[in-house]
């Protein structure tokens, strides 16, 4: 029995050393490489090549090296009875809490701007927001967004989350369902989109939902850019309704150099770099579900396809 891993970014060997430290007795393989298909029952995956998971006879979890599985669910060709397994990494959490920490910081403080103003040689102070000034709302209450939002109160942010199903975190006030989601939007100054990427939740951030933040809200998306209608947020911030945007997930990766994007003031991109998972951190999971496979036992973190999440 043994374990394929299968991704394009060049950190295959990362990985498969992690593994082997862990466990010197494991059989991992590069999909690149030679490798016996028929003893393959795990398929630890990033993004893979459309395609690349057919072709293992006794394949019995396609587990994703992240927290993300929607580019599992794009892939047509991926088995359907496979079950698939997810990431929970405590650093995946706290590492988005801290880069969505810094992206409003530097929103209220108008950092963005001043580089833009030192590239023209503009000296023009600008009037600042404080802390307390503001209502931050995050959409989507997982573990990213719960941690996120918990970390913002604690700094001193109001804080409020809308979820699909209803949810209790802390003194976070939270929105949940369709008929309170007009509610939320109407009360968020700077909006956090942290929702898994379904069929449901695949163009969320269009023009009917922009419009009903505030005038000179924010928008940050950390999530996946299948939630954004680009042309629809670069309508709403050539209007002046949205003042800025911090994007750091896209359509399309990386992004095309010919995108509107990348030369527009108002929008600040990072390369989807916002929250990685640590490799040493979420081994043991991987490895524990490999022998969960073994024992045909229940699977750590599974994901349920009929939720997309």
């Amino acid at each position: 029995m043994a374990i394929v891993i299968i991704r394009q970014d060049g950190k295959i060997e990362l990985w498969k050393s992690a593994l082997l430290r862990a466990n010197p007795e494991l059989k991992v393989y590069s999909y690149l490489e030679e490798h016996p298909k028929e003893d393959i029952v795990m398929a630890l995956i990033w993004k893979h090549p459309e395609g690349s998971l057919t072709g293992y006879p006794n394949l019995k979890c396609i587990a994703s090296a992240g927290a993300g599985v929607d580019y599992i669910f794009e892939d047509s060709t991926a088995p359907k009875h496979i079950p698939i397994t997810r990431v929970v990494d405590p650093y995946l959490a706290s590492d988005m809490s801290e880069h969505v920490l810094a992206v409003i910081l530097a929103h209220l403080k108008n950092l963005n701007t001043y580089k833009l103003q030192q590239v023209d040689n503009l000296w023009k102070p600008r009037a600042y927001k404080r802390i307390k000034d503001l209502n931050v709302g995050i959409l989507g209450l997982g573990e990213l967004g719960a941690l996120t939002a918990l970390d913002l109160l604690r700094v001193g942010f109001r804080v409020q989350g809308w979820s699909r199903s209803e949810k209790t975190i802390g003194d976070v006030k939270t929105f949940a369902g369709p008929s309170e989601l007009g509610t939320f939007l109407n009360t968020t100054d700077i909006l956090v989109c942290l929702l898994p990427l379904t069929p449901e939740t695949k163009g969320f951030i269009d023009t009917q939902l922009l419009e009903q933040l505030p005038k000179d809200a924010y928008v940050i998306n950390v999530a996946r850019g299948g939630h954004v209608v680009d042309a629809d947020l670069l309508e709403q911030l050539d209007k002046g309704h949205i003042s800025g945007a911090c994007l750091d997930v896209y359509h399309q990766e990386p992004l095309a150099t010919s995108h509107p994007f990348w030369h527009h003031k108002k929008v600040h991109m990072t390369p989807h770099y916002a929250s990685v998972s640590d490799t040493n951190s979420v081994v043991p999971q991987i490895l524990e579900n490999y022998q969960n496979v073994l024992n045909s036992t229940e699977l750590l973190n599974e994901v349920d396809r009929n939720k997309g999440y």
